[in-house]
């Protein structure tokens, strides 16, 4: 069900993008330079959209909260695109600019929601026989079924025997649900015969992680326990491509290059306001549990290593003690430029877990199961976790985190490190909580 959903979000996507053209055939004649132009101008207002979640489920479903999304794309996505479009010449007229912005920001938050509500009202639900028992399965499933909007629904469960799933897949005329779905892999082995069968009768044979992985993006470490044989050859099998080295090069050579005037400009106004020291070093874990020495902009005032290392809370900020700049470049992030300068060192990634200190990493090993997974890479200024869960202040939510982590960590690729960089503009832009 969440393949359907993800191929309506592209067609819809689609469908914008390619009036975005006819609208700009409106205004003007297209030559090569113009298309090209056009071709920029576009592509930036759809990924600005798509990091305000403009094609969210859940943003579709609230018209404000889908003109907000693609009203703030739009801007995004302009003022990016006249990066580039600054140097040609001719440059696109003023006039396609204003109606693209336009029409992005005030009609195609209505195309979207009536095209992505009319089209997911009327999906079927895809309705499981699930191989395992309730008790044990019901909660996750349950968070499955509300992901998916009701899209997914759960037949039955059955702890089963040869004779109860054959006659269960028996029906000739009309199936009583779509697909079998393998919730416990012990269970399905004493039955491989008729699941087999199954197959035959036309059902597909499905597996709980692929199910739950695509709903929730995150691995619940209960599932991890029911398919352990599955996750840990998973887990062993993480290594770090030279493309994501190359990847985290280019984005921290751009990084700290734009943001090069506000880096000299915190150099000077921090150490005016508050004194030395201008950055902030502490051990924190990384690649393989490895400590290695993490740096940012210090946003407290007297807070030496040892107080912090003695909180409950890693993101607690001791009250009073942040000053007046440390306030703002947290909220932004930017105390976090500094840590540019670990990834070109090599002990850190754009994007990864986020590196814990030591003694909370300690505790967290001894309480989370499954914790040292997410040290199968490097950790991140900016991650999968820190954009779905930003804010931990109990052990319950380091275990959340967790999940998400291991996550990306598990499916890590090209495609969702774009998703993650775009989330984590937003969140600089202010549109979203930071951590």
């Amino acid at each position: 069900m969440s393949r359907r959903i993800a191929r309506l979000k592209y067609l819809v996507a689609s469908f914008l993008f390619a009036a975005l053209f006819f609208i700009q055939s409106l205004t003007l004649t297209w030559t090569p330079r113009f298309a090209f132009q056009a071709l920029i101008l576009n592509v930036a207002i759809m990924l600005g959209i798509y990091a305000f979640r403009g094609f969210d489920n859940l943003t579709t479903y609230s018209l404000n909260s889908c003109i907000v999304s693609y009203i703030s794309g739009t801007v995004l996505g302009v003022l990016f695109a006249l990066i580039p479009i600054v140097f040609f010449t001719p440059r696109l007229p003023r006039l396609t600019f204003f109606v693209t912005a336009a029409v992005s920001g005030l009609i195609f938050p209505f195309l979207s929601c009536v095209l992505m509500r009319y089209t997911i009202k009327h999906l079927p639900p895809r309705r499981y026989l699930v191989i395992g028992r309730e008790e044990e399965l019901g909660p996750i499933l349950e968070e499955v079924k509300k992901a998916s909007m009701g899209k997914i629904e759960i037949y039955s469960y059955m702890n089963p025997s040869v004779a109860t799933l054959t006659e269960a897949i028996s029906f000739e005329d009309v199936k009583p649900f779509d697909a079998i779905l393998i919730g416990d892999p012990k269970l399905a082995r004493s039955v491989e015969d008729p699941l087999g069968q199954g197959e035959a009768n036309g059902y597909t044979i499905e597996y709980l992680p692929i199910v739950v992985e695509s709903s929730l993006k995150r691995i619940p470490l209960e599932l991890i326990d029911i398919f352990r044989d599955y996750y840990d050859v998973a887990f062993t099998d993480i290594h770090i491509s030279q493309k994501k080295r190359v990847f985290d090069l280019i984005l921290s050579a751009i990084g700290l290059t734009i943001t090069s005037p506000l880096l000299l400009f915190l150099s000077v106004a921090i150490p005016i306001e508050s004194g030395w020291p201008l950055v902030f070093k502490q051990k924190r874990i990384g690649l393989h549990m490895k400590p290695f020495t993490f740096k940012k902009f210090r946003s407290l005032t007297n807070v030496s290593e040892e107080d912090l290392n003695k909180l409950e809370d890693p993101n607690e900020t001791i009250g009073g003690r942040v000053t007046k700049i440390g306030k703002f470049i947290r909220k932004t992030r930017l105390d976090e430029i500094p840590q540019f300068f670990n990834v070109f060192q090599g002990n850190m990634s754009i994007i990864g877990p986020r590196p814990e200190m030591e003694n909370y990493h300690n505790k967290a090993l001894k309480s989370i199961p499954y914790y040292s997974y997410r040290y199968r890479l490097k950790p991140g200024i900016t991650g999968w976790a820190q954009i779905n869960y930003p804010h931990t202040s109990t052990m319950e939510d380091y275990k959340r985190k967790t999940e998400y982590d291991l996550y990306y960590i598990k499916n890590q690729s090209f495609r969702l490190d774009l998703e993650i960089t775009l989330k984590t503009i937003e969140t600089m832009l202010g549109m979203r909580g930071s951590k």
